[in-house]
């Protein structure tokens, strides 16, 4: 259903559906929205190949249906989870190859905090829909995405400059700080006790939680960037500066 939602919003940010099948006519590794509809476009049939095969199982489907789709399932499922990590990150690539100020300062880092706040939320989703006693890998996805997004957000904040700023005050900063504590909070309870029904659904649930605010705040902080001349301004004035004094 995400990927179905994702794809009509690129779709709609195009303007044409037309345009998206222009997009699917070359194949330019250079260009993050290329890559991106590739990405997609693939990803979706894979990923819904292998989740049908499940779907049909619960039906209990013919016995000839379920097993070509059991025999299809796997290698749709592996490919899948190869694209998975590009899909993830694409559109923090996208956003950071543009001039947004804060979006554009955290173009090392914003990758990877996608990656992980994925991550942590596809672990969160899982802890809520698997049974307890086979959420181990939603477990252990769980808390290794909040450690990689937790991790790089913290490094993003240090080395964007003063467009920090715009990840610190303000809704972004409200968005930032509760991303950190649902996420926080989510990773603990899938560690520690994850294992009680309950406590795995409070987990889940934070950790989706978390992994949208996330998103939310870096929005948000690229608009306010994008409004105020600050921080266009100062950061070019300190790129000349460095350059004077290499020359010099």
């Amino acid at each position: 259903m995400s990927i179905s939602a994702g794809t009509y919003a690129l779709i709609h940010d195009l303007g044409k559906p037309k345009r998206f099948l222009n997009m699917l006519r070359v194949a330019k590794p250079t260009s993050p929205m290329s890559v991106g509809t590739w990405v997609l476009a693939l990803y979706g049939p894979l990923a819904g190949l292998a989740g049908g095969a499940e779907v049909l199982g619960l039906l209990r489907s013919p016995e000839p249906l379920q097993r070509l789709a059991d025999v299809a399932a796997r290698p749709a499922g592996v490919l899948a989870a190869l694209l998975a990590p590009g899909l993830a990150s694409y559109t923090g690539v996208l956003l950071s190859d543009t001039a947004t100020p804060a979006w554009h300062a955290a173009h090392f880092e914003l990758p990877f905090v996608f990656v992980g706040s994925a991550a942590a939320a596809a672990g969160g989703l899982g802890m809520l829909g698997a049974p307890v006693a086979d959420a181990g890998p939603a477990r252990r996805m769980a808390v290794g995405g909040a450690v990689v997004e937790l991790a790089m957000a913290q490094r993003m904040e240090h080395s964007m400059g003063i467009s920090a700023e715009t990840l610190r005050t303000g809704k972004a900063g409200r968005l930032m700080k509760a991303s950190r504590a649902l996420t926080i909070g989510g990773a603990l309870g899938a560690l520690f006790v994850g294992r009680y029904r309950t406590v795995a659904a409070v987990a889940g649930t934070a950790l989706l939680a978390g992994s949208a605010c996330t998103r939310f705040a870096i929005f948000e902080a690229g608009q306010v960037s994008a409004r105020d001349p600050r921080f266009t301004v100062e950061p070019q004035r300190e790129r000349l500066d460095r350059r004077a004094t290499t020359e010099s």
